[in-house]
């Protein structure tokens, strides 16, 4: 029996997606331009890591990075066309997540 072959460009968004916290940073931003310390705050995520996923996503054109002149300087983050185009996915994922994901509460026998 021959194996299907996977089209090259769903395994590459499939592996864009699949990178740890990047899902999140989108979902974050979903809401609009947010500064690094209020996406950071927001998912838990170290500076570092949080630094190279959104060098990578802009990189791959997903998110803007926008230097706003002031004193002192801010940076916003924001999604791009190509970034926005992934709500329908994110918002599915969320709506799977409600139905299929019981919130977890704090078992009492835990000593």
């Amino acid at each position: 029996m021959k194996q299907p072959t996977i089209c090259p460009k769903f395994e590459k968004a499939i592996s864009l997606l699949s990178q740890r916290w990047t899902a999140l940073v989108i979902y974050q931003l979903l809401s609009g331009p947010q500064r690094f310390n209020e996406i950071q705050s927001s998912i838990g995520i170290s500076g570092k890591v949080l630094s190279d996923r959104l060098k990578d996503l802009e990189s791959q054109g997903v998110i803007k990075r926008e230097v706003i002149p002031d004193t002192p300087v801010i940076i916003e983050y924001s999604l791009t066309e190509k970034g926005q185009s992934m709500e329908p996915i994110i918002r599915a994922i969320e709506n799977w997540s409600q139905v299929w994901y019981k919130e977890e509460t704090p078992s009492s026998d835990t000593p």
